[in-house]
């Protein structure tokens, strides 16, 4: 457990600098240059996942509370949604003139629906301590940014391809699910 909760919290506070004390981020920088801050920063974000992934794996799975029997579908559902919000994060889309974070938001539905289907500590502890981070993350950002400039309308041949793309890595990971998560998403 103890790798699990140090790759979560390393993972926070990592991605709370740039957030929460953009003018540590600028002094790195300054000192390193953009490429370097950049690459350093993706090391340090494979080894915080490298720590959950151990930490998960090392982590004996003691249930604390029984999931409902809806759960595996409420959380199909969040994961349908949650990959739309991670796809809209990085497409011209109308989703983002209406979420503000639409990745973050995303990452907080993956999040809640996995609690609601798993009701071991180690599942607790992942998908709420991350589900914990999006929600801080968005307030910090919203603090440093100020003010919400929402961009310009996307046509609807944007919107079209970003829907697609979703529906087809919804399918994808619902596949590949069993493989490295070891279960299947689908009710039984």
């Amino acid at each position: 457990m103890i790798w699990l909760v140090s790759g979560i919290s390393f993972w926070a506070v990592m991605h709370f600098i740039p957030a929460g004390l953009p003018g540590v981020r600028k002094q790195i920088i300054s000192v390193t240059g953009e490429k370097a801050y950049r690459g350093v920063f993706a090391l340090l974000v494979v080894i915080a996942l490298v720590m959950i992934i151990a930490g998960w794996r090392s982590t004996v799975p003691v249930v604390i509370y029984a999931p409902p029997s809806w759960g595996p579908n409420a959380t199909l559902l969040f994961m349908f949604a949650a990959v739309v919000l991670f796809g809209a994060a990085h497409a011209k889309t109308n989703i983002k003139r209406v979420i503000r974070h639409p990745q973050l938001n995303g990452l907080l539905l993956w999040s809640i629906g996995h609690i609601v289907s798993n009701g071991d500590i180690r599942s607790l502890v992942l998908f709420g301590g991350l589900g914990l981070w999006a929600f801080v993350e968005m307030a910090l950002i919203n603090h440093r940014d100020g003010e919400w400039l929402k961009p310009e309308r996307a046509s609807l041949k944007s919107e079209a391809i970003g829907a697609t793309v979703s529906v087809v890595v919804f399918l994808v990971l619902i596949a590949l699910h069993p493989y490295f998560a070891g279960v299947s998403p689908l009710p039984a």
